[in-house]
């Protein structure tokens, strides 16, 4: 199988316009993050996708490879399936964040493993919750899974509800996942998803994959170990600093 890494990057962003372009001590957040999946040991080839000039501009700047693709597009989903039709040829698609400027390369690659099950649709990860203010905390959605390793449900509460226990008591008596957002796809699944219009799940929670779980589709996961560090807003690139950099 033929696996491509795409980095979908837009330049406006409501809570931090300009974040791909950011400086990170001395570098974009875009060259950190494609240096970074670069060192993936899956990926065949690794692109940016973006609808900005100034974006283009940076990659080639640091000898990266880029997409220019249409500005409608309302997910990161949409522009990973452009780059697609632009680039025919591979298996697989791998919708990489661009806001994670310090990924783990060995999430890619595991990920990528999920298609070694036969039939795999979409696959994503998810990561186990050790601390109560990640259970509680709504803007990060958890996920239940089947036996099979398929994720059943994804939601901004915390699931499973444990009838009976105090929150408190949560983490002691159950396991709770929460989705890393990062994707892949079989190509023609990829293709197949952009024509599904939204659906009252995914309007309820403002959840993508809720779309794809309401149309039947099966989204495969596997369990990191490693946590992301992304970057929404002004304050996390502080964070960012403080973390990686001691400043």
């Amino acid at each position: 199988m033929k696996f491509l890494g795409i980095i979908p990057a837009r330049f406006a962003s409501s809570r931090f316009p300009g974040k791909p372009l950011i400086d990170i001590e001395g570098k974009t957040m875009i060259q950190r993050v494609y240096e970074q999946v670069k060192k993936s040991t899956r990926l065949n080839e690794v692109v940016v996708a973006t609808d900005d000039q100034r974006i283009v501009d940076n990659v080639l700047s640091f000898g990266g490879k880029v997409v220019m693709t249409a500005s409608h597009h309302q997910s990161g989903t949409d522009r990973c399936a452009e780059v697609i039709a632009q680039m025919p040829g591979y298996d697989i698609a791998i919708n990489i964040q661009g806001d994670e400027p310090f990924i783990n390369p060995a999430q890619i690659d595991l990920l990528a493993t999920c298609f070694e099950v036969p039939d795999t649709q979409i696959a994503t990860l998810v990561k186990e919750i050790t601390h109560e203010e990640d259970l509680f905390n709504v803007n990060i959605p958890k996920v239940v899974r089947n036996n099979k390793g398929e994720a059943i449900y994804f939601s901004r509460q915390t699931i499973p509800f444990l009838r009976g226990a105090e929150k408190e008591q949560w983490l002691q008596k159950q396991k709770f996942y929460k989705h890393i957002g990062i994707y892949a796809y079989q190509v023609d699944t990829l293709k197949a998803l952009t024509h599904l219009p939204i659906s009252m799940l995914e309007e309820a929670e403002a959840l993508e994959q809720l779309r794809w779980l309401e149309n039947g589709y099966a989204i495969k996961t596997a369990i990191t170990n490693h946590e992301t560090v992304a970057v929404d807003t002004r304050e996390d690139l502080d964070k960012i600093l403080k973390l990686f950099f001691n400043k």
